[in-house]
């Protein structure tokens, strides 16, 4: 198993072959997908030949590029995932992304894991600027951002083209949410004086 880091509670690994299963039950529960795509199911073949490939073939290098399987510590349950990715605007914004059972909710894992990945971003590779995308009405998401310190930066219209080419959504539908998205971000000064601050 290869780790990428561990915190409190959850383990951040790779990607395996085997986790197909796991993405397939993630990706087929309506309210993991609700503010995805309305919803709707994620169909077995694109798990299996667009998704899953597509984390197992994140950049390995010493960036910190990727996207991990998140495990909880004690039970040793899949629980979902989180990415930590290249913006590919510039060499030094990374884009935070996460999605989590149902069944994890309201328990702090998200946070927990974004606020690692944040810490690790800042304080091991040089990632300077953390951003992080939710539909406008997606309440529970931008708690999270807000509890790991990022501040709401604008509001956008997102694209159906954009919505496929994030590389863990799919819909046979061309219709998008008539709704806006918003994105947080974090600047590695201001992080740094949050942790002053919390001593």
């Amino acid at each position: 198993m290869q780790v990428f880091l561990e915190t409190e509670r959850l383990i951040l690994r790779r990607f395996t072959e085997a986790d197909g299963d796991h993405l397939f039950a993630l990706d087929n529960d309506p309210d993991v997908m609700r503010f995805l795509n309305g919803g709707t199911p994620t169909p077995r073949d694109v798990i299996q030949n667009d998704i899953l490939p597509g984390f197992l073939h994140y950049d390995e290098d010493a960036s910190g590029n990727g996207a991990w399987a998140a495990i909880e510590k004690t039970s040793g349950d899949f629980l979902g995932w989180f990415s930590f990715r290249l913006s590919g605007e510039t060499s030094y914004e990374f884009i935070l992304g996460y999605r989590l059972h149902k069944a994890a909710w309201g328990k702090g894992y998200a946070t927990e894991g974004s606020g690692a990945l944040i810490r690790k971003g800042f304080t091991e590779l040089d990632v300077q600027r953390v951003v992080a995308t939710t539909y406008e009405e997606n309440i529970g998401s931008r708690r999270v951002m807000e509890k790991v310190g990022m501040k709401l930066v604008r509001t956008f219209r997102i694209t159906a083209d954009d919505l496929v080419h994030s590389g863990s959504f799919h819909s046979t539908s061309p219709e998008v949410w008539d709704g806006d998205d918003v994105e947080y971000a974090l600047e590695r000064a201001d992080w740094e004086r949050q942790e002053v601050l919390r001593g």
